[in-house]
């Protein structure tokens, strides 16, 4: 096995503290791919504190260095993709294809944003007054504290950080305590790129890291992804203070499957969005809405194709499905097809306890049908490879269930009709809606986020990301 990496927080451009917390392979528990330092209040004072005193060199800096730092980032990031992907895999649990993807998401995400930095414009208006001019240009806030997920440890820290670094922003990452190693992957190659010293932090640790970043009076926003419940804490502590709050907080994302679908193309569609990934995605396909006249067909289908599932180890070229990323995870998913069966859910396939060669926590892909849409398995989020699946009559029946949750990030629907199409794209009560496509899977250029208890604040990702990381300011001037 390979040696454990030894981390360290990141605070004004050095590596500070290494430490032991242990942070485990979920594919082989035998192996602890990193040890990491555990931060709190005081680390997260340091690192404001070096951001603040590089907010204003780094403000005025000439956007041709941002973007410059940004897209050498991304080359470099490319150039690594494997090793990079590899180590996301030991520590995540993905699958290698799904890692490696994933590292060349957050390249593609850094260039992206690289030209963003060059694009930011205002506007000029005629004012109602003769012989005043009126324009409006976009300015930097302050500094970031960013608190990202464990699912995409290097995706989500790049299409939080990226903007705001892009934008003159400093900024303060707390990254998920289960995937340390990838986020400071991402910092090393940015700081290698050539960002001055404080312009982006690192500090490693629990959720007091996290709940010091949301309440320091130097913090000018803060944007985080994770669980309702620690979400609704972040929102209450920035408003508290007046600072600027960006939530992503997950979803119970339908899949409705109408009978005029091409079944072997909902088939594929169904098992991508719900059971890739380990099913470990907020975007992911955990209720499946079926129209009677294709429901018996399509479950029996989509049995088939989750039997024949390959699930093993993240680094295996055989597995499809990796592990969950902790035991906690994997304990998660097998509570609620628990729950599910006891209130009256049939287990169609899946749900059984399983070992592999290495020990891990692995979940054994599942899919509940006969469910009904105020069953648990249908209202709270699993965050794992299972899915139930609901039938019902009509279009206007899968509408109302699809919309019938305290969620609302993406809602697909499989059809060849274009009247529903249409009618299902401006109706659906999500965020994001994907026709005849997985609901999980979205362009990194393009605005990210939901509706309901699934997201607060503004849009992340693409043109949107300027509303939340810059200030607009109006001015007007007379000759």
């Amino acid at each position: 096995m390979t040696a454990p990496i030894k981390l360290s927080h990141w605070i004004n451009g050095e590596r500070r503290s290494g430490g032991d917390v242990e942070s485990l392979n979920p594919s082989d528990t035998r192996e602890v791919v990193a040890l990491a330092p555990s931060g709190g209040a005081a680390e997260v004072d340091e690192a404001v504190a070096a951001a603040a005193a590089a907010f204003d060199g780094w403000a005025d800096a000439s956007p041709e260095v941002r973007s410059d730092v940004l897209d050498r980032a991304g080359n470099l990031l490319m150039e690594r993709r494997e090793a990079v992907g590899e180590l996301l895999s030991r520590e995540e649990g993905k699958t290698l294809p799904e890692g490696v993807g994933e590292t060349m998401r957050a390249a593609r995400i850094l260039k992206y944003f690289a030209g963003e930095a060059l694009r930011l414009h205002g506007q000029n208006l005629a004012s109602t007054r003769p012989g005043v001019e009126v324009q409006t240009y976009r300015q930097p806030v302050g500094v970031f504290g960013l608190i990202t997920p464990w699912n995409f440890p290097i995706a989500i820290p790049a299409w939080k950080a990226a903007p705001a670094l892009a934008f003159g922003n400093t900024v303060v990452i707390k990254p998920a305590s289960h995937t340390p190693a990838t986020a400071e992957a991402l910092v090393a190659i940015l700081h290698e790129a050539g960002l001055p010293k404080g312009v982006l932090n690192l500090v490693i640790g629990g959720g007091r890291v996290g709940q010091a970043l949301v309440d320091h009076k130097d913090v000018a926003g803060v944007s985080f992804t994770g669980s309702q419940g620690v979400g609704a804490g972040v929102a209450a502590g920035a408003a508290a203070r007046q600072a600027r709050v960006q939530l992503e907080m997950g979803g119970k994302n339908p899949l409705i499957v109408l009978d005029d679908a091409d079944l072997d193309r909902a088939v594929a569609i169904a098992l991508d969005g719900s059971f890739f990934a380990t099913g470990q995605r907020c975007t992911a396909s955990s209720r499946l809405i079926v129209q009677d006249g294709i429901h018996d067909r399509f479950v029996a289908a989509l049995a088939e194709k989750v039997a024949a599932l390959r699930i093993g180890h993240a680094l295996d070229p055989n597995t499809q499905v990796g592990p969950a990323v902790s035991e906690d995870q994997r304990e998660t998913s097998y509570r609620y097809i628990d729950i599910a069966a006891s209130e009256g859910g049939r287990v169609v396939v899946g749900g059984e306890r399983m070992t592999r060669d290495t020990p891990g926590w692995y979940v054994q892909p599942t899919l509940i049908a006969d469910t009904d849409p105020g069953m648990r398995i249908n209202t709270e989020e699993v965050f794992g490879p299972v899915a139930s699946t609901i039938r019902v009559k009509t279009y206007e029946e899968a509408l109302a269930v699809a919309n019938g949750t305290e969620f609302g990030l993406s809602a697909g629907l499989v059809t060849q009709s274009l009247k529903h199409a249409r009618d299902f794209q401006r109706r659906a009560r999500a965020g994001m809606t994907m026709v005849n496509l997985p609901t999980a899977g979205v362009d990194y250029h393009v605005p990210f986020g939901g509706t309901k208890a699934s997201s607060y604040g503004p849009r992340e990702q693409g043109f949107a990301a300027a509303d939340f990381f810059t200030l607009t300011k109006t001015s007007y001037s007379a000759g």
